[in-house]
């Protein structure tokens, strides 16, 4: 029997005056959908905290040595599900949700500006369109230098780039949380695809 491919995918705690946060919702749909039976799905809901962030996810990686991690964050200017294709070490000034920011304003000292994704997610976003999901999927450049970029930028790191990062909208802008759930579903799959096709042109 093939070995299960481990699959982390991570949401947000509340931040600021919230009561729930829409990626760690959809994050939970997920859960409740799966992955099929080839993937042993775990999810962790993280706190809006840089310090607990930066101890956290190295962790991660490192206890349960996954196949892909996928980070999960809310914009509120978002109306897209929407794909990052890369994290920045340098720029966090914005105070996280116990007031602090780190004194460097950076992930990694000496770490490189930018890490992208092993992943193409613009082939992500053709194929998960192709699909006819019916949730509009867009790719960004710049996951927006707070919590979402720093854990992204920090997950890349310790994982040799085989992570991804998907920017959701508020619940009910325009989606649900049962919609976004069925998205990150369309979308991790086609990243595992990716992964897949990858490791065979290596053999």
């Amino acid at each position: 029997m093939p070995t299960k491919k481990k699959v982390i995918v991570t949401g947000f705690e509340p931040f600021g005056g919230d009561k729930v946060n829409s990626s760690w919702e959809a994050v939970k749909e997920l859960k409740r959908l799966g992955l099929g039976n080839s993937v042993d799905l775990h999810v962790q809901e993280i706190p809006v905290e840089y310090r607990a962030v930066k101890d956290l996810l190295p962790s991660l990686w490192k206890q349960h040595q996954p196949h892909l991690v996928v980070h999960v964050g809310v914009s509120g200017i978002a109306t897209t599900v929407t794909l990052e294709q890369l994290g920045n070490n340098l720029g966090y000034m914005r105070p996280d949700n116990v007031g602090y920011s780190p004194e460097c304003g950076c992930c990694v000292v000496g770490g490189p500006e930018t890490i992208h994704s092993v992943l193409d997610m613009e082939v992500v976003r053709q194929r998960v369109k192709e699909s006819g999901l019916g949730v509009a999927v867009s790719t960004s450049q710049d996951a927006g230098r707070y919590l979402c970029d720093y854990s992204y930028y920090t997950s890349l790191y310790a994982g040799q780039r085989r992570c991804g990062f998907v920017h959701v909208p508020p619940l009910e802008e325009p989606y649900s949380s049962k919609e976004l759930g069925l998205a990150l579903q369309a979308v991790v799959t086609e990243m595992l695809g990716l992964l897949a096709k990858a490791e065979g042109t290596e053999k």
